[in-house]
């Protein structure tokens, strides 16, 4: 099943703030739902093990993350691909783009990504559901922690 998601978010700090964060594993891990490891194993490289749950399938997800097209403080690509067992597989990836707006940065994401197995026969709303949900605190953990004491 191929899903895709867009969006933005308006954050309370500049380009090469918010750039630093997205690449600092701890700053990453404390803002993944579910993400119970996450390891930089290069410069461009991740190793991630999250627990993820939709619908009635609950899943432990080993994977790994790869950076491209780093254009720092502007974005970059990051692809990806994880197994979770029975449950299924994911792989995909995304583009982040980062530009000056209203005295902080604009983050936008689009992402293109495949899931099989038992998750897929989930059903695509269930599926994009719980993906949207899951961005939205990914990136409202993002914020919070970008913001500071202010946000």
């Amino acid at each position: 099943m191929a899903m895709t998601m867009t969006g933005e978010v308006q954050l309370p700090a500049t380009r090469e703030v918010v750039y630093a964060k997205l690449n600092d594993p701890e700053v990453l891990k404390a803002c993944i739902p579910g993400c119970e490891t996450l390891t930089l194993t290069s410069p461009t490289d991740f190793e991630a093990v999250a627990v993820t749950k939709i619908g009635p399938v609950k899943a432990r997800f080993k994977g790994k993350v790869h950076l491209t097209d780093l254009d720092p403080p502007n974005g970059y690509k990051i692809s990806g691909e994880g197994d979770g067992g029975v449950a299924g597989f994911a792989k995909g990836g995304a583009t982040v783009t980062l530009t000056e707006k209203d005295g902080g940065t604009l983050l936008t994401y689009n992402v293109e990504a495949q899931i099989g197995g038992k998750l897929a026969q989930l059903g695509q709303r269930l599926v994009n559901g719980a993906a949207k949900k899951t961005a939205d605190d990914f990136f409202k953990n993002f914020a919070a922690n970008v913001g500071g004491a202010s946000a």
